[in-house]
């Protein structure tokens, strides 16, 4: 059964799934949807039009769906949506697009902790682990997998990769590659997140792979364009190899390097 507490405002036209908890003295705005058994804490904002999934949980003071922070919004219809069983924690802020139909998307089984930021258009996949007090930019992409450190900031229209880990307090200016274990202001990588890739169990094999891919991008003082050559030359296929190249090749505003 959903259970709205009595302080709570729930706007004419909101849409709630079924046992869907709303918090005392929380705010749903009128093109608010929230799928079943999401939990909506005490003093919670959500607004403009904001999709929340499944056995979602939104922690006191996150301010969900508002108007983006970019100057140059000059009105429109934006989105937000958050995928299935996500949980953002206190203070968490995610706002919505900029231009005529954006849309700015937290995937599912995201932890996003206490007072980190999601920026216009920022497009996070699943399973992504934000700690406390990270700052995405406009724009930004993170994979599948990413696990980012307490207290980062990332640069707009930066691109984090699939199954890599910013160290805590890091700046990250440029494209960090899948698979990587970066650290620093500017981040760098320092070396491929084998942690990460145990939990997820990547294959020991596929592991010294990647090894030798960062070796070959890292250290051996090739250009961009050489390295990935050379990795696609003597690493053995597969798909996170091809998953490599393909990130580095596309990258507009460069590889950390």
């Amino acid at each position: 059964m959903t259970k709205i507490h009595a302080t709570a405002i729930v706007a004419s036209g909101a849409e709630l799934g079924v046992d869907v908890e709303i918090g005392a003295y929380s705010i749903v705005g009128p093109q608010v949807k929230i799928g079943d058994r999401t939990r909506i804490m005490p003093q919670v904002f959500l607004d403009g039009r904001t999709t929340i999934g499944a056995e979602c949980a939104i922690f006191p003071f996150a301010s969900i769906g508002s108007q983006t922070q970019d100057l140059k919004f000059k009105g429109g219809t934006t989105y937000v949506e958050i995928g299935d069983q996500t949980t953002l924690r206190e203070y968490v802020t995610v706002n919505s697009g900029t231009n005529e139909g954006d849309v700015t998307r937290v995937g599912s089984r995201c932890h996003i902790l206490a007072y980190s930021h999601v920026a216009h258009q920022c497009i996070i996949g699943n399973e992504v682990i934000m700690s406390n007090a990270t700052n995405l930019g406009g724009h930004v992409i993170v994979e599948d997998g990413v696990g980012i450190g307490g207290m980062c900031g990332v640069h707009q229209f930066v691109r984090i990769g699939t199954m890599s880990f910013i160290g805590a307090c890091s700046k990250v200016t440029q494209d960090i590659p899948p698979y990587m274990l970066a650290d620093g202001n500017p981040a760098m990588p320092h070396g491929i997140n084998i942690v990460g890739l145990q939990r997820r169990n990547v294959s020991e094999e596929v592991r010294k792979m990647l090894k030798d891919a960062y070796k070959i991008l890292y250290r051996q003082n090739l250009t961009t364009r050489q390295a990935f050559e050379l990795i696609k030359t003597d690493i053995p296929v597969c798909a996170e190899r091809d998953r490599l190249v393909a990130f580095v090749e596309a990258s507009e505003r460069g590889i950390a390097r």
